[in-house]
């Protein structure tokens, strides 16, 4: 049952991560957008799990990071858009 929750943290991080560069890369979302930035923590988050139960150090301490950026992003987004809404 463990190794069935690993296998699909890896394929949704997989189908978030492809699926959000795809919705970028077509004009459907931008990078300043909250959709595509939590595509790619949940991802990262994803394949974090996946790859620590594999012990694949690099990737992981990579998507750690790339979450990392992406909450960073979120957090910029919101207050944005707070100081938008207050200004308005």
């Amino acid at each position: 049952m463990e190794r069935l929750f690993v296998d699909v943290a890896g394929w949704a991080a997989a189908l978030l991560i492809l699926g959000g560069y795809a919705l970028l890369t077509a004009g459907k979302l931008t990078a300043r957008s909250p959709a595509y930035q939590w595509m790619n923590v949940l991802g990262a988050i994803g394949f974090v799990i996946n790859s620590g139960y594999f012990k694949a150090w690099p990737s992981a301490v990579l998507n750690v990071i790339w979450a990392a950026i992406g909450i960073v992003a979120l957090i910029r987004i919101a207050s944005t858009r707070r100081r938008e809404g207050v200004a308005a």
